[in-house]
This record gives structure tokens, sequence and C-alpha cells, in this order.
């Protein structure tokens, strides 16, 4: 990417985002936040006990990474946040017009055993179902690339930082 975007690192849980996230940041010389960060503890609850969010949970969520969006303006930078619907997409692209998505993608065989090898994060893979089936997937109207999350964290980051260099709405 040739001009300062925050990209908006997206797909559902045990994808890698958080993973990743940090290392393209690295690679792009911009900070990094992480998504879980801006959920409200009733929130964290919610999943933790294995309940899915609701679009009124996920609200003041989407906002708060959105403000962060925006105050990044102009200068970059890189959030996690799943941002599995096109309505959550289009929240955050109000607040911060010029975001970039990058969704990770895999399929759920590869998810399923990733979260089931990670420690110490609330999401449980009895919740992956329903993220997979709220999941609408990157339209041609938007800014942002897919890439696959099969390999390592370096080889993931690196497609993903050619992939993104080369995507429409994120050049000068």
């Amino acid at each position: 990417m040739r001009t300062p975007h925050v990209v908006v690192v997206m797909g559902v849980a045990g994808t890698g985002k958080t993973t990743i996230g940090p290392l393209l940041a690295a690679r792009l010389g911009v900070p990094y936040a992480e998504g879980d960060d801006f959920h409200p503890q009733a929130n964290i609850a919610k999943m933790s006990a294995g309940t899915p969010l609701d679009d009124d949970d996920r609200w003041p969520w989407l906002d708060a990474i959105g403000d962060w969006a925006h105050g990044r303006a102009g200068l970059g930078g890189v959030v996690s946040c799943s941002a599995l619907k096109r309505s959550y997409r289009d929240r955050l692209r109000a607040a911060a017009p010029r975001i970039a998505f990058l969704h990770l993608a895999g399929d759920r065989t590869l998810i399923e055993d990733r979260m089931a090898h990670r420690h110490g994060h609330f999401m449980p893979t009895a919740l992956l179902d329903s993220q997979f089936a709220t999941l609408q997937p990157l339209e041609a109207d938007e800014t942002g690339v897919a890439v696959d999350v099969t390999g390592t964290p370096e080889e993931i980051t690196e497609r993903a930082a050619k992939a993104l260099d080369g995507c429409p709405g994120t050049q000068r």
C-alpha cells in the first residue's frame, strides 16, 4: 500500500487476525490496535458463555473501532475486527471512509483446529458455526482483498501485503 490507509483485518474467529494484524502493521510501519480491546466487558462475558453477540451488542464496539480508524485517517494503522457483515463494514466506512479490508479466509476445518489449540481467548469453538453463518464476504464495491490463511504467519502476511499493494482504492 502506498497511501496511509487504515487496514481492518477481518474474518471469522480463529483466522489469525490477532497474529497477522501486528505483523502487517510492522511491515507497513503503522500502529496496530487489537479489536477485542474495544469490546465492552458485557460482550466478552456473553461470548465467553458461548452466546453469540447480536447487532445491538456490536454497534458500540464497531463505533469504537470506527473512532480509532477515523483518528488514524491520513496516518495509517491496522486494526483487527471480525467485520463479518456488510452492514458492519459500512458502519466502519461511515466513520473512516478510506478503510481497506483484509479478509483472512480459510476453510472451517483449518479454523476449528486453530481455535482448539489456542489458549487464553474468550471465543469458544462452539461459536464458529454462527460466525461462518454470519460471514458476508467482501463485495466488488468494497475496498479490500481476501487472503487465504494457509501457511505460516509470515507467509500469510507477505501475501496480504502484496494483495493490498495491488488493491484498487489503496493507491495514490
